[in-house]
């Protein structure tokens, strides 16, 4: 018979060995010795061919004895060459993608990739958390993680919600509660019958007549009747809700969580599809996928595990098939070429006097020496004439205003010759307008405060051949302040007109071709995934990358109209019209272009493989013809 000492020091070595190996510890121990087996795949039933220029982005698994265990394999040897010959069956390798084309359609991108959790991680204990990230242009995206919580340590989440729960029921809302109101309502009834009868009066009583009513302040009664201690307590638990909720749940539930599903049991390998659509950024051509696990018990990490290879998605958008062929104009050059520029000057009545000093007028100058000085110093024009053309309005007789336009011509261009350094005399001439009917006619037409028929009495009059006649009769109108007032300054203008040539150029005219930089702009917006620039620049120019532009933005029909109308489609054009024609559902016309786009270059065959629109048609079509050309 063994001793109790006995028995006890059994108990002690043996009961910790019973617990750990009927423990989640002892499932622990196993994953934590190999915890690189969670596993980020593409998706196989879509996968695309492999190509052979990149080997990088594959994986080759193979069967093994162990992870690092030498491979050793059963032989024989050959009767008649003596050689040791193999005689295993060597499972086949297993070649493994790790990147995709997935395809860019207006703007929008969507990829999915398969999350494997091997059997021996899910547990009733655990909560595994995934979390996906994307790598992009130099910038890490966090998508939205994914859970997946054992049986039993959601119930322990409940739990610690119920429990915190009932901690919140616990505290008193009703400050009421904390008064003893029998004691306090025997006393009123005993000492102070007449306030005690208040409790049944539907009358008001002001606060302050209430309290002296029985001589004693009101608060200093409720203070005496209060249960303090349970009132402070009460207190301390609304400070200290925070902390209680941080004791009972350990593990609280997770906001923006793609998904966070209950596993009873690991009964074999989880695979969880994860789909995630974005918009495309101008530039994008590549999207990482990275993947963190962590495992968690009892709302403790208590395993990181090593994040499996990374995934790569190739941006796969229509906008690869623009043509890069630059688009020139074609501009018709003049050997002469024409400038002019308008100056209101103001001179005293009746006077040819240049006051440079008026306000008005100094600005005016100033804005027509830079003119002149802009013009004259040009290198590629060589400066033939200048005329100076002054006018008057049609106010007064006809022969003094004849030499009043003359003289102040002739005051402008001599300010003009003594301002402007390097300008030679004989370069400038000048010219006169007695009274500009002319432009009178003009802006008594377009005028909007005029009557109609004031306009048009005075449009008859202007156009009467005595001028003088006309003035007078004007002057005798309701309207004419208003037009000495608004109409007659504007006509006293000084004009200046350029004669210039360009050097070397010998024919009237000559055709040039410059680069047509609004098209080059929209097609390196096109390139770049914006859309919408893209569509708006080329749009007018309605040929095959304008349709291009469209088809990206998602305009289907204004592209195929924009293709019927092209003469000569190219393979490029059939191929996109095939792509819009399946994006309609005209199946058939779809495949009549593909194969045309095909017979004109055979290297669109593989481009289909890029575009989803396609990939029924080359399956079909590589059935039915064997090898396309």
């Amino acid at each position: 018979m063994f001793s109790d000492k006995y028995v006890i020091y059994v108990l002690v070595l043996v009961l910790p060995v019973i617990l750990f190996s009927c423990s989640p510890l002892r499932q622990y121990a196993a994953i934590a010795g190999r915890p690189d087996r969670l596993a980020l795949t593409l998706p196989e039933e879509d996968l695309m061919p492999l190509p052979e220029e990149d080997p990088a982005d594959f994986t080759v698994d193979s069967s093994r004895a162990a992870d690092d265990a030498p491979l050793i394999m059963n032989a024989i040897r050959d009767s008649e060459t003596g050689e040791m010959t193999a005689t295993d069956v060597i499972s086949a390798s297993k070649v493994v993608a790790r990147f995709r084309n997935i395809a860019e359609r207006a703007g929008s991108i969507s990829l999915s990739f398969d999350v494997t959790v091997p059997e021996d991680l899910i547990s009733s204990e655990f909560q595994l958390r995934f979390s996906p990230e994307l790598e992009m242009m130099g910038d890490t995206l966090s998508l939205e993680p994914v859970f997946i919580t054992g049986e039993n340590y959601r119930k322990r989440q409940l739990k610690g919600y119920e429990r915190y729960r009932a901690f919140l029921e616990s505290i008193i809302t009703d400050s009421t509660l904390f008064i003893r109101r029998d004691l306090l309502e025997t006393f009123l009834a005993r000492y102070f019958p007449e306030t005690f009868a208040m409790k049944n009066d539907s009358s008001i009583v002001p606060d302050p007549m209430a309290e002296n009513l029985f001589g004693v302040n009101q608060k200093l009664a409720l203070e005496h009747y209060t249960m303090q201690i349970r009132k402070k307590r009460n207190a301390w638990k609304m400070e200290n809700k925070d902390a209680f909720f941080r004791k009972y749940v350990k593990a609280p539930f997770a906001d923006n969580v793609r998904l966070d599903t209950v596993m009873a049991s690991g009964d074999g390998n989880l695979v969880y599809r994860y789909s995630h659509t974005m918009q495309s950024v101008p530039g994008l051509r590549k999207l990482t996928v990275n993947l963190h696990g962590t495992v968690f018990m009892e709302g403790e990490q208590v395993l990181e595990m090593p994040s499996p290879e990374k995934l790569t998605f190739y941006i796969s958008s229509l906008s690869s098939l623009a043509d890069n062929t630059p688009r020139f104009l074609f501009r018709i050059v003049e050997r002469t070429v024409t400038d002019n520029t308008d100056a209101f000057l103001d001179f005293e009545k009746g006077s040819t006097d240049l006051d440079t000093l008026k306000a008005g007028n100094a600005s005016e100058l100033g804005r027509i020496r830079k003119c002149f000085t802009d013009i004259y110093s040009r290198k590629d024009m060589v400066l033939d004439s200048i005329i100076v053309t002054a006018s008057c309005s049609p106010e007064g007789r006809l022969d003094f205003n004849a030499r009043l336009a003359e003289g102040r011509a002739q005051s402008v261009k001599k300010y003009v010759l003594d301002r402007v350094e390097g300008l030679e005399e004989n370069l400038v001439r000048s010219e006169s307008v007695p009274e500009n009917w002319k432009y009178f006619r003009t802006l008594v037409a377009n005028d909007t405060l005029l009557e109609q028929a004031s306009r048009q009495k005075i449009l008859s009059l202007a156009a009467e051949d005595d001028k003088d006649l006309a003035e007078s009769c004007l002057a005798s109108m309701p309207e004419y302040r208003y037009l000495r007032e608004k109409i007659y300054p504007r006509l006293r203008t000084v004009s200046f007109n350029f004669f210039m040539h360009r050097p070397g150029v010998l024919k009237d005219t000559i055709h040039t071709k410059v680069l047509d930089t609004v098209y080059m702009k929209g097609l390196d917006a096109l390139k770049n995934l914006d859309y919408k620039t893209a569509a708006a620049m080329l749009g007018p120019y309605r040929d095959y990358n304008a349709a291009l532009a469209l088809a990206s933005s998602g305009y289907d029909d204004t592209a195929l109209s924009v293709l019927s109308e092209l003469d000569a489609p190219d393979a490029k054009a059939d191929y996109l019209g095939a792509v819009l024609l399946a994006r309609t559902g005209r199946q058939d016309l779809a495949e009549e272009y593909f194969m045309r786009s095909v017979r004109k270059d055979p290297s669109m065959v593989h481009r289909a493989n890029l575009d989803p629109e396609l990939s029924d048609i080359v399956k079909k079509t590589g059935r039915e013809y064997g090898q396309l050309p």
